[in-house]
């Protein structure tokens, strides 16, 4: 037996012996790659449009000598005159030449612009940038604020910190109807969401939409979920029910209760103890503050120690009073209509102030109230012919907003 085998190796051996002579190969042999060979050495540079600088002028720096800024800015919808300082153009240069043979830039999040030169002219296209959307679940516990929670919960590669923070204001306005992140949100407090996270081809990151939201605070579970209804979108509970409510909760986004409404409260300025009849906010000047609700503007101007205010007239007898204000906001004058989150002014410290702050004030036939301590009606029901489809949505945002206990990814498409 061991004899036979010998055998059979030694005549298998010396059959492939004779093909490698040969080249009688009985199977398709490899067939080296050609080496690629390097015609021509490219380098690619980049320059910013400077302040007070032309396009011209920084075409000429980098060499381009015949490129003809009118017959571009016709072909491309290019108006040289309206670009911003700091655009950053790129330029791709063969080595043994001075005039770039291709420009691109960035004209905004979705589109660049690519100029190539074929022999001594240039021609111009707009290019689209591609997003991939995808559908991210983000969780964590509260301990100090919402923004140090998405600090810590967030990861950069997942959400910038610029993003973190949009995310941030985006869930206030979610909640602004039925919740004061200013007083209800405690150390302890947790929260889950799900937010379209949007990636460039070039890499970029930025923050789509929030999609639902689950905060756990006072005992009490707070679900968020956008629908869409006759074209808008719009955020309501588990049960159905329109989180708006006809008055905002707080008049400005993100900010500190400096000052509560009291029977008795001492003045800073007047040093003397009397009834604070609102509420005050601390914010940076410049602050933006909305209308609590709908109504119409029944006084934008100076009023005594209020400094600039705008008074809103609102239905049932009610008004709101918003004082102190740096300024008020375009187009905002007595007689005129505005609707709830409208801009009216920003936060300032005229009048007697001692600090920028907004005092905010809710009257109700001319009596002072505590605005956070009033009932905040709303919660306008799905219609009844969109209430199966809304049904379904919800199941589906629960079923994700349920799916893990940390940042992940949970479904991804291109845009």
């Amino acid at each position: 037996m061991r004899r036979a085998v010998l055998l059979v190796s030694l005549l298998v051996f010396g059959s492939a012996l004779g093909m490698a002579f040969t080249g009688a190969w009985p199977w398709t042999r490899l067939q080296e790659a050609s080496p690629i060979i390097v015609t021509r050495a490219y380098r690619i540079g980049a320059d910013t449009l400077r302040s007070g600088e032309t396009l011209g002028a920084l075409f000429n720096r980098q060499g381009v000598a015949s490129f003809d800024l009118v017959g571009l800015a016709r072909t491309v919808g290019l108006d040289p005159r309206r670009l911003k300082a700091g655009l950053v153009f790129s330029f791709r240069k063969a080595t043994d030449e001075t005039e770039p043979s291709e420009i691109t830039v960035r004209t905004g999040l979705g589109e660049r612009l690519r100029f190539s030169r074929q022999l001594d002219s240039w021609g111009a296209v707009r290019e689209p940038i591609r997003w991939t959307r995808e559908v991210v679940r983000l969780d964590g516990q509260i301990r100090t604020s919402l923004y140090d929670a998405l600090d810590e919960s967030v990861p950069d590669d997942l959400l910038d910190r610029g993003e973190r923070i949009r995310l941030a204001w985006d869930l206030a306005d979610v909640y602004a109807w039925s919740l004061d992140f200013t007083r209800d949100i405690q150390p302890g407090d947790d929260f889950a969401v799900l937010v379209e996270r949007e990636v460039s081809e070039e890499g970029e990151i930025r923050f789509g939409r929030v999609l639902a939201a689950a905060l756990g605070t006072g005992g009490k579970q707070l679900t968020a979920f956008r629908f869409e209804e006759e074209g808008k979108e719009k955020f309501y509970d588990a049960l159905g029910n329109s989180l708006k409510g006809a008055f905002l909760q707080a008049p400005v986004q993100f900010r500190r209760i400096s000052s509560n409404f009291s029977r008795t409260r001492f003045h800073p300025i007047l040093r003397r103890v009397r009834p604070h009849t609102g509420t005050d906010y601390s914010a940076a000047a410049g602050t933006p503050v909305m209308a609590a609700g709908d109504g119409t503007v029944a006084r934008a101007g100076w009023l005594s120690g209020y400094g600039i205010v705008v008074e809103i007239r609102h239905r049932n007898g009610i008004l709101t009073r918003y004082a102190h204000l740096r300024g008020t906001a375009k187009g905002v004058r007595s007689g005129v209509r505005v609707s709830q989150s409208d801009i009216i002014g920003y936060v300032g410290s005229t009048g007697l102030s001692t600090s920028a702050h907004l005092h905010y004030e809710f009257l109700v036939n001319g009596v002072p109230r505590d605005a956070r301590r009033m009932r905040n009606d709303g919660g306008t029901p799905v219609p009844s012919p969109l209430r199966p489809a809304f049904e379904l949505e919800r199941d589906r945002l629960s079923r994700l907003l349920a799916a893990g206990s940390r940042p992940a990814s949970l479904t991804r498409r291109g845009d």
